[in-house]
């Protein structure tokens, strides 16, 4: 994983395939944790107004598929940069300053201010050159 301040790597699984890198599409699923280690959970009715092939539940924890493209700052940089370098059915688990997250603004109701996070990302699938490779 490239070496970026504020973002620091806690555990990794390493996947199969070729590497994540910037301009790919890809398919990954996350949870995030407050510093002190309270989860911020998906909502009840947010999972009720998603399609089903959306989301999975793995352990009683729901997890959402989410898309982006690499390089595009479409998902928060911590997220973005822990996603390059990953191949296909690898975990990462990182510490990500305010800085490369959601700053002094949090989301209202979900991440305080100022919020340190760890993260945890699967990557299950990476859109590249018109081929999708999935585990």
């Amino acid at each position: 994983m490239e070496r970026l301040s504020g973002l620091r790597l806690l555990e990794e699984r390493e996947g199969e395939g070729r590497e994540a890198q910037r301009g790919d599409y890809v398919i990954y699923n996350s949870r995030i944790f407050l510093n002190k280690g309270e989860e911020v959970r998906i909502q009840e009715e947010q999972i009720r107004s998603l399609p089903k092939d959306v989301f999975r539940v793995v352990d009683d924890t729901v997890l959402l598929d989410h898309t982006t493209r690499l390089g595009s700052r479409q998902t928060i940089a911590g997220v973005e940069h822990a996603l390059l370098g990953m191949k296909v059915g690898g975990y990462r688990r990182v510490r990500i300053s305010p800085h490369l997250a959601y700053r002094d603004k949090g989301v209202p109701g979900f991440i305080p201010a100022d919020a340190v996070l760890v993260v945890e990302v699967w990557l299950r699938a990476i859109v590249g050159e018109g081929k999708v490779t999935l585990p």
